[in-house]
Formats: structure tokens, C-alpha cells, sequence
């Protein structure tokens, strides 16, 4: 009898969602890039920390860059969205505001589609290749907006897209998951024929904010052999006097995130369950082909 085939080692992406952001935020996010267990980060291309943060990351070639597309923070890059923002002095109007001006139509979705492409061109202006698409807040899910996401993606030659599911069963749960996973599960539902395939299984999303030691124990031990995931993540630096949202002050953890993704705690869970720890392109190799050891050092 032949012996069996070894079981192929799950692999993990890990990837900080807001680079950009705030200069705190941003901060924290180069500290976990720097430790080795974040791998990827997604951009808000119009995000007001980013000119003087870009070249951080081009001084660190072995990082996955994408654009985290941005419909509900700060002010668009086309004067055309700019212009239907009067009532908010330009400046999008958050989620709320966001859901209303595509139920009604004032956001056109043509130029919805050029203000995305507009995030995309100003990444790729600094010098930043993006690998991945995905959305500030889910906003790339939204009805008709990710079939768009997609073919930008393919324009671009951009090869992942973030399909974002709701984790249901997974533990520790953040405050309010149960509510935001509903709405995950009705968007997953209606976008499942432009769902991107042979992407990683995204995790994460019923903690988003609030990544802790427990939650990411609970994700990992559910992970499939020869299976590719996503973590992710939200590190960075608890900043008052940058950060003036109470709302967001309260919804981050960002600094309990830093100290877990800059820690060995990561690292030591991935050796114990046998993950690879790894990037999206390390994904374009194939099942059990990555260049990465277990614990994500390159030989």
C-alpha cells in the first residue's frame, strides 16, 4: 500500500486594514509589519497620514501593499463626489450617509466606479503596487459595487479581491458582531455570483476592532489542511488627541492589536497548530508551494 500524501499545512495571510488612516494608526501598523507577523496592508488612498507614510512602505518591498477603497472617511479624490457632498462639506458622511446616497441615486454608480479607480491611481502614483483590493467597512460588498471592484481588479491586474463572510461560530465575538454579521450574511448572499474564486477564507470580521489572544486562539484552531485564510487586523496606537471620534475611540483596541501582533503570541500559536504564516503572493504559487517556513521567515 502506498503511503499516505502529507497533509498540506493551512496558510495565513495576516493583514492590517488601514494604513493611512491616522499617523497613530499607521504607526502601528509599520511596528507589526517590522515584527514580522502582519504581512499585507491595505491603503486608504485618500487617508491624510498617507503621503508622509508611503514611503515607509516602499522601503519595505517584502510587504503585500493593497487598497483598502474608502466610500464613508474623510474626502473623496474626484471633484465628482466631491461635489454631490455639499451637505457635508465635501467630506463622506460615514456608513449612513453612504446607504443613502446609493439608495436614491445620488451617488451614480459610474462615479462610484471612478472614484475607487481614482484610490487605485493614487496608490500606484506613490509607488505602491497593490496585490488585493478589499473595503473600508465592508463598502466594497455593497449591492452592485463588487462585480465593479472586480473588474477594476482585473483591469489593474490586481489578483484578490476580499469576499467577507460572517463567522458565525467562531469565539469571542466583539460587541454588536451578531448585528454586523447579519448584514455580512445578506450581502455574502446577494454578491455569491461575483464571488472571487480561489481566494483566502477571510477571518476576523465578527472581531473586527477587537482582535484579542482568545478570538485568534478560537480562529485557528478551526483551520483546514491545505486551506488558504485571511486575518484581519486593525493594530495601532490609541491616540485622543489624533483620534478625536469618540465613536471610533470606543469601536479600536487598537493598541491590545499591536501588542498581540507585535508579541510572540502569533507566531507561537501559527508553530503550535502548524500554519504557514504568509503573503497574497506567496497564494499565486499554489497549494503547498509557499517560499515561506511554517512561521513566516524566508530562507
Amino acid at each position: 500500500m502506498l503511503p499516505a500524501a502529507p497533509l498540506q499545512l493551512p496558510r495565513l495571510v495576516v493583514n492590517a486594514d488601514d494604513y493611512g488612516y491616522f499617523a497613530a494608526v499607521t504607526r502601528g501598523v509599520l511596528e507589526t509589519l517590522d515584527a514580522g507577523s502582519v504581512t499585507a496592508t491595505g491603503v486608504l488612498a485618500n487617508g491624510p497620514a498617507l503621503p508622509r507614510y508611503a514611503e515607509a512602505l516602499r522601503d519595505r518591498p517584502g510587504v503585500d501593499v493593497g487598497v483598502h477603497l474608502n466610500l464613508t472617511l474623510g474626502e473623496p479624490l474626484t471633484a465628482g463626489l466631491r461635489g454631490r457632498l455639499g451637505a457635508s462639506g465635501g467630506r463622506f458622511a460615514g456608513r449612513a450617509g453612504l446607504l443613502a446616497a446609493l439608495a436614491t441615486g445620488r451617488f451614480p454608480l459610474a462615479e462610484v466606479v471612478a472614484e475607487l479607480r481614482a484610490q487605485v491611481e493614487r496608490c500606484l502614483a506613490l509607488g505602491l503596487a497593490p496585490r488585493f483590493l478589499n473595503g473600508h467597512e465592508h463598502v466594497h460588498m455593497l449591492p452592485g459595487i463588487l462585480p465593479r471592484v472586480g473588474a477594476l481588479a482585473a483591469e489593474y491586474g490586481i489578483p484578490h479581491v476580499r469576499f467577507v463572510t460572517p463567522e458565525w461560530r467562531a469565539g469571542g465575538l466583539a460587541p454588536g458582531s451578531l448585528a454586523r454579521s447579519a448584514v455580512l450574511q445578506v450581502l455574502a448572499l446577494l454578491q455569491r455570483g461575483s464571488r472571487p474564486r480561489g481566494g483566502p477564507t477571510l477571518l476576523g470580521a465578527g472581531v473586527s476592532g477587537r482582535l484579542t489572544r482568545a478570538a485568534l486562539e478560537a480562529r485557528l484552531a478551526h483551520l483546514a489542511p491545505g486551506r488558504d485564510y485571511e486575518l484581519m487586523c486593525h493594530p495601532g496606537y490609541r491616540d485622543p488627541e489624533e483620534v478625536r471620534d469618540p465613536a471610533l475611540l470606543a469601536f479600536h483596541g487598537w493598541d491590545e492589536e499591536r501588542e498581540l501582533l507585535t508579541g510572540p503570541g502569533l507566531r507561537t500559536l501559527c508553530l503550535a497548530r502548524g500554519v504557514r504564516l504568509v503573503r497574497f503572493r506567496d497564494l499565486e504559487d499554489g497549494p503547498g508551494r509557499s517560499r515561506e517556513d511554517p512561521i513566516g521567515r524566508t530562507p
